[in-house]
């Protein structure tokens, strides 16, 4: 990767693919806040250098902006991207630090030599259906009118990927597209289809969708613990590149994920998508016993 801050370019373009209801700036700093969405997408992305002394009424500044929202402050510190001395400054503040997080990328190119897309098996839709966020929201739950608000308020070219066996959907997964990139978001299988290559297809799908649309590399975001995603991205050729953990002041939290036409919103009825989704997700073979064992690509994968 070249050029000035790729890590950074890379982190805002997954800000704006997965955007906040709310976005305030200070300098650098993205001061987000998605409620009911994944926590993740209501973190602070602090970036950029700040005057010396300044780090300080920065950080105050971020924690008057999520008290004044009944919110608690949470930040993404990157080496090499966030301000030197944030991170001290945050522990010295009582905040917790959480899960590392591995940012990926790969050549297009590479991938679709490890997972040629194509074949009957994999829809392909610039859209979200109904059909498509039950899945999701059977593998990640949340508050499902959250959720499917936040696809709407994409505003790049996004492809939805579907891994179909007989009549049913088993795996989903979305990518968008900004400046020659494309991120991979949102990877969820079933937990009866798992370790049976729809992961797999579903990747291979995006890739080839991200060829079409001019993108030669790829990007995602997986926790460092997830090791059933990390062997998958591996398998597609994805290399680390940097590797960055949160700071909270709340309760605990997991980041286990943990990727046509600008401006194409989410056009199913969402109350249908929202019916789907709980249908699925009442089945109690279709979930995850509780949503700490589920998950980013953040970061919420499962493969």
């Amino acid at each position: 990767m070249s050029g000035v801050d790729p890590v950074r370019g890379l982190q805002e373009r997954a800000a704006r693919a997965l955007p906040a209801k709310r976005v305030e700036r200070i300098g650098g700093w993205w001061l987000r806040h998605a409620p009911g969405c994944s926590w993740w997408v209501g973190t602070v992305l602090a970036h950029g250098a700040v005057w010396p002394g300044e780090l300080t009424a920065r950080v105050v500044a971020a924690e008057e902006f999520y008290a004044g929202l009944g919110a608690d402050p949470r930040f993404q510190i990157t080496p090499g991207v966030s301000p030197d001395g944030l991170d001290a400054a945050l522990a010295g503040r009582g905040y917790r630090r959480d899960e590392a997080v591995s940012l990926r990328v790969a050549r297009t190119a590479q991938v679709l030599d490890r997972l040629p897309a194509g074949g009957s098996a994999v829809r392909l839709a610039d859209r979200p259906a109904r059909d498509w966020f039950a899945v999701w929201h059977a593998v990640h739950g949340g508050d499902p009118r959250a959720e499917w608000d936040l696809l709407g308020r994409v505003r790049t070219p996004s492809g939805y990927a579907a891994a179909v066996h007989g009549d049913d959907l088993v795996a989903v997964g979305r990518a968008v597209v900004e400046a020659g990139w494309a991120g991979v978001f949102g990877m969820a299988t079933l937990p009866a289809a798992r370790g049976r290559g729809a992961g797999l297809a579903v990747l291979g799908a995006l890739a080839g969708w991200a060829a079409g649309h001019g993108a030669g590399r790829m990007y995602l975001q997986v926790a460092h613990g997830n090791e059933a995603a990390g062997r998958l991205y591996e398998h597609a050729d994805f290399r680390e590149v940097r590797r960055y953990h949160y700071r909270s002041a709340g309760c605990a939290l997991s980041t286990v994920d943990t990727a046509n036409g600008a401006g194409a919103g989410v056009t199913e009825d969402t109350s249908d998508a929202i019916r789907a989704a709980q249908r699925i997700t009442s089945s109690a073979s279709l979930m995850c016993a509780t949503r700490d064992r589920c998950d980013s690509t953040h970061m919420r994968t499962r493969a």
